[in-house]
């Protein structure tokens, strides 16, 4: 995100990303239909019996909710009306002055994955079902990981889930290493050593989550390995990757913000968040693709979905300004392990799954993400400084011998060919001719009118690269777009847009 820092460093704290909130769940080997009938035949029970097991089982961890609110002295809620679980727990902790362990056991009747039996042909079976059931949700004030709840839903195969929030995980430990820091509810305003912070911050995709999750599932989930076995998997199922960029008033954060958001719902598409995600755009490409930009209580935000992932943007409390990858699809992207591949155990990039070993990933994912979509932003900066640059792009220039001609900034063709450099396609890996040939030329139909094309792409390369308006990208046949090309690309395209007889009015007048 180094164009957007560098834009705005004079009016910034710092920069802090981190995971937000997160949700991991733990699935039983009694998931899936074979496991459930083995389990069956394990203590001679019959298909038809399977209701009446569940069903004693249920009540024990229900029971067993109660039980452990009443230990501790806390309320048990049961599954009567619909509430916010989080700011009633909060509340309590506000009342009580709780400063760490249980608040509350809330009840709450929820659709759940399960079975049930089904008749037909020849003897009964069991199938994948949800149905409505009792689901605990265990409140905890951690000393590490803050407010959290584990949820267990008490009928068979009693999958758990826990939902933690990383920004409290991480303000309990700047506070243990002597960070000194401001807190906003789940974001942070100001940090005294924001590198620090960051250093902090990356332990949190690394911790050891296959030992710290299963103590919690035993928490909630008391029975027996002879009644139940106790072996989960976990799985990410949702992880929210947050990068906050602390400004040091809201005087300068709101209209920025203002501007901000017209440009992402303006000039952001799928092919952009794609991109922004370490994707190339395949136009085969058929899932989800929506862009939405919604009033929330605190402002505005923007959000892009591409399948079951989006990205998001909004600010905070008008001090913040966050940039947000939300993951619950992970499998389109790639990570470095050992698997096989044609019948042989190699290293190399597979399929990036949900086991929670693999949450390094999505931090690095994410993190790639916002900051290219925060350069994205920061490319068409305000277009008034660069008004005097306007007049050296109409200029030639010689280089070895050889004289190129200048630009027209209101020139349609010349303006096109602004708009295709700078589209946000190529923000995060530069372009090549053949993207710049697709981006202003019909497609060739024969390989003779290919390459005159790409030769003419060729000769418009050299020209924008002698104007200081693109770069090679090194050991690449790639280019990118300079700092002093944005400036000068983003005024020409800008008064373009807005009409060159308005401009010149103004300036008469």
């Amino acid at each position: 995100m180094e164009k957007f820092i560098a834009a705005h460093q004079d009016n910034i704290h710092g920069v802090i990303s981190c995971v937000d909130r997160i949700i991991f769940k733990g699935y039983s080997p009694l998931s899936w239909t074979d496991s459930m009938m083995q389990y069956l035949n394990y203590n001679n029970l019959l298909i038809k019996d399977f209701k009446s097991h569940a069903q004693a089982l249920s009540h024990r961890l229900r029971d067993h909710g109660k039980a452990v609110a009443a230990q501790y002295g806390r309320p048990y809620f049961p599954p009567e009306g619909k509430y916010d679980k989080e700011d009633r727990a909060r509340e309590i902790i506000e009342q009580d002055h709780i400063d760490s362990g249980l608040v509350a056991v809330m009840a709450a009747r929820e659709s759940s994955p399960t079975f049930q039996m089904v008749g037909g042909a020849g003897r009964p079976r069991l199938v994948p079902a949800s149905i409505p059931q009792l689901c605990l949700y265990y409140y905890l004030l951690h000393p590490e990981f803050g407010l959290m709840h584990i949820r267990i839903q008490t009928w068979l195969p009693f999958t758990v889930q826990i939902y933690l929030n990383g920004h409290d995980w991480l303000a309990r430990r700047m506070t243990r290493s002597g960070i000194d820091y401001e807190q906003l509810d789940n974001c942070f305003a100001r940090i005294s050593d924001p590198v620090r912070a960051q250093a902090l911050a990356d332990e949190f995709l690394r911790l050891k989550w296959a030992e710290i999750l299963p103590p919690f599932a035993r928490q909630v989930n008391p029975l027996p390995e002879a009644c139940f076995p106790q072996n989960y998997y976990w799985v990410t199922d949702q992880a929210e990757y947050a990068t906050d960029v602390m400004f040091k008033n809201n005087a300068v954060l709101e209209p920025l913000y203002e501007k901000l958001l017209e440009r992402a719902i303006r000039r952001f598409g799928p092919k952009d968040v794609l991109t922004f995600l370490g994707k190339k755009f395949d136009g085969r490409f058929t899932g989800e693709q929506i862009n939405s930009m919604k009033k929330r209580w605190s402002g505005s935000r923007v959000k892009h979905w591409i399948r079951k992932n989006w990205m998001k943007m909004y600010d905070k409390f008008g001090r913040v300004l966050r940039v947000e990858t939300v993951f619950n699809d992970p499998y389109g992207f790639k990570v470095l392990r050992y698997g096989k591949r044609n019948g042989e155990t190699i290293y190399g990039w597979f399929p990036l799954g949900k086991g929670v070993a693999n949450l390094y990933r999505y931090g690095e994912i994410g993190a790639a993400a916002n900051g290219n979509y925060l350069n994205a932003l920061a490319v068409e900066p305000d277009p008034r400084p660069a008004r005097e640059s306007l007049q050296s792009l109409t200029a030639p220039v010689t280089r070895r011998g050889h004289r190129y001609g200048g630009f027209n900034p209101v020139k349609t063709e010349d303006v096109k060919i602004f708009k295709a450099v700078m589209n946000g396609d190529f923000v995060a890996f530069g372009f090549q001719n053949q993207d710049l040939r697709e981006a202003l030329f019909e497609p060739a139909k024969s390989k003779k009118t290919a390459a005159r094309l790409s030769a003419r792409t060729g000769r418009l390369l050299k020209k924008l690269q002698v104007h200081g308006l693109i770069a090679k990208v090194p050991r690449s046949r790639r280019w990118h777009v300079t700092e002093n090309g944005w400036g000068i690309m983003s005024a020409a395209t800008g008064f373009y847009d807005i009409g060159w007889s308005q401009i010149l009015d103004k300036q008469a007048a």
